[in-house]
């Protein structure tokens, strides 16, 4: 996310806005620049910061589009060097210009992630039977490609030869690599692990998993950007009403009633000058970058202030489970010693055959039995057995031939052990663990079970979110039993499993159409499209991917997802105040109108209520800065 402090334009926009309020406070005080060079002076710092401003006004006025806010600002300023007010000119038009920087900034697309992302997608494939690599855009369905260990799949699938293993956390977000043998579906943009392995295509390059991601996410981001932003919304009726109010204060008293021009025109510009919206347009920004400082201390990155807003209207909030209400990392959670065995026998027997495994569910095996402070058994003769295990022999245990993986490949001689092993995997795998068996000759030693470990905090993270009236709701593309097993132990009541990232966007908007406005919480290049169709969406980005987090409007730096309550409350403060912000402004402004009407108020009187509200509405707004 770009900084607005590297921003050059921002940081003469500040100082622009500091010389202004400066010579407003000057001139209130008597100090003013002498008057042949005020009009060139002050001009000169009009024109070079609201030029865009005055030329927009002008072309709305042009074309009668009385709905324009440039409009107003345009006329206001001129009517302000009419009577000779230079300086508050000068303040009006800086000020609008802060206030509409402050809203752009943090507000950036996806562009550049989404480059990202299409630029790591395989381009070429080896195809069989060709000695040069093909554009996968050239290779039609049905074509047998190869695809070397370590090396992306480039285009969807079936593997017709050969085993390996598959990341495919770029797709469904499971952090396990699947096994993968003949006939099995495999995707573009997965990562091969092991094997050598040949596939037929099934989908051509545009209609792929990966490019149904990428399509996705931009479509979303498009639809998103086109949100109004309040002020906007705001000039549309506030505008023509101060036009039209102005006309009549000048018309009406002069062409009617026979009154003095010069005074009741006058009348009528301070009328412009004090309905400038000055106080209005800065109220937003400054809470917001209250609200924005007070979340990045707390390690929440938000890229602007709509997202505030939406989210103190969330009424669903999706959460992905794995790295989000998990670690994302396998752990040991059950170990059941059989035949005898004890548990230092079976994890450190198990430990030292998986010592020279790159499976994750090996390394989880060895941090257990280390952490333990049981040393692994010496093995010799490992063998990686594809779809399967490993294969060692174990010195420590009297060379003998020890097998740990699969418990299909390892059933013992015993019927009666075969059952209870049978009874406890039925019984781990309905709480989505998965199961490994290790044996020793024809003897089975144990089972180690094997989960993706729940956070911490986060069972009470969605009691607080479910206190605020939002309700969590699980998307996650892991299986349904490991999916049900977390949701059980955190009290979520919805869970949406299995889900390719295509399901997961039409899970957000189905929820979209119940709740009305949904937040998406994810990791993954999988969760992108999810996150970019929702109307706020949350990136872990301590371990999420760039994309999740660049396409994501907040960011978790730190992973807490005791954050998420924290921010449901921050943003409803931080609405609270920019509406009571809004009312107070409007409020002042009314009030001034009268005196106009009633001929009561003055260009000097209209200036120091304009300032005076200003900095009310920006010291309110900073109190959330310390709001807990």
């Amino acid at each position: 996310m770009k900084l607005p402090f590297k921003d050059q334009k921002f940081i003469f926009l500040l100082f622009a806005v500091f010389v202004a309020v400066s010579l407003e406070i000057l001139s209130i005080s008597g100090i003013d620049i002498p008057a042949p060079y005020a009009p060139f002076i002050y001009g000169i710092l009009i024109l070079g910061i609201g030029y865009k401003v005055l030329w927009n006004g002008l072309q709305s006025l042009f074309r009668l589009n009385f709905g324009s806010i440039n409009l107003l600002m345009m006329i206001a300023v001129v009517a302000a060097f009419y009577l000779g007010e230079y300086s508050e000119a000068t303040v009006v038009i800086v000020l609008f210009m802060l206030g509409e920087k402050l809203e752009d900034i943090g507000i950036e697309n996806s562009l550049s992630a989404l480059d990202k992302l299409v630029s790591e997608a395989p381009q070429t494939a080896f195809v069989k039977g060709r000695a040069e690599l093909v554009p996968v855009e050239e290779i039609p369905v049905g074509t047998i490609i190869q695809v070397k260990p370590h090396d992306k799949i480039p285009l969807d699938g079936v593997i017709t030869e050969g085993e390996t293993a598959i990341d495919e956390s770029s797709i469904t977000g499971e952090p396990i690599p699947k096994e993968k043998t003949a006939g099995a579906t495999v995707f573009a943009g997965t990562l091969n692990k092991h094997g050598f392995i040949e596939l037929r295509t099934t989908k051509a390059a545009k209609d792929t998993t990966f490019a149904q991601i990428i399509e996705l996410t931009t479509q979303a981001q498009n639809n998103k950007s086109d949100a109004q932003k309040f002020i906007q919304k705001f000039a549309a009726i506030y505008t023509p009403i101060i036009i039209l109010l102005a006309i009549l204060l000048f018309v009406v008293p002069v062409f009617i009633l026979g009154k003095e021009l010069n005074v009741w025109l006058n009348q009528a510009i301070t009328l412009l000058v004090i309905s400038c919206p000055c106080a209005l347009v800065i109220s937003t920004p400054v809470a917001v970058y209250a609200a924005i400082g007070n979340a990045s201390s707390k390690g929440l990155l938000v890229k602007g202030g709509k997202y505030f807003e939406a989210m103190a209207e969330v009424k669903a909030i999706g959460l992905d489970k794995t790295r989000t209400i998990t670690y994302g990392k396998p752990v040991v959670s059950d170990i059941v010693p059989l035949n005898g065995s004890s548990k230092e026998e079976l994890l450190a027997c198990g430990a030292g055959t998986e010592l020279f495994s790159e499976h994750p569910l090996a390394q989880a095996i060895v941090d257990c039995s280390l952490k333990e402070g049981f040393e692994p058994h010496r093995i010799q003769q490992f063998e990686s057995v594809v779809g399967k295990g490993a294969n060692a022999r174990c010195i420590t245990c009297g060379d003998n031939a020890v097998f740990v993986g699969k418990w299909d490949a390892s059933a013992g001689e015993n019927p009666e052990t075969n059952r209870e092993v049978e009874a406890y995997i039925n019984r781990f795998s309905s709480e989505g663990k998965t199961c490994v068996i290790v044996s020793c000759g024809n003897q089975i030693k144990g089972i180690i079970a094997l989960t993706d470990e729940i956070k911490t905090e986060s069972a009470e993270a969605i009691q607080s979110i479910r206190t605020l009236g939002v309700e969590p709701v699980m998307i996650t593309g892991d299986s349904r039993q490991a999916a049900q097993y977390v949701a059980s132990h955190t009290g979520i009541e919805q869970v949406f499993a299995e889900l390719l990232p295509e399901g997961k966007t039409e899970i957000v908007k189905k929820l979209q159409s119940e709740y009305r406005k949904v937040a998406m919480v994810g990791d993954g290049v999988n969760d992108a499209p999810a996150l970019a169709a929702s109307d706020v969406s949350i990136a872990m980005a301590a371990t999420g991917s760039d994309t999740a987090i660049e396409v994501s409007d907040i960011a978790l730096m730190n992973d807490k997802l005791s954050l998420i309550p924290y921010l449901i409350r921050l943003s409803r403060k931080t609405v609270a105040t920019i509406k009571w912000n809004t009312v107070s402004a409007i409020g002042i402004k009314i009030l001034f109108i009268l005196l106009a009407f009633l001929s009561y108020s003055n260009l000097v009187m209209a200036i120091a209520a304009d300032v005076g509200v200003m900095l009310a509405v920006v010291l309110i707004s900073l109190r959330i800065m310390a709001f807990k």
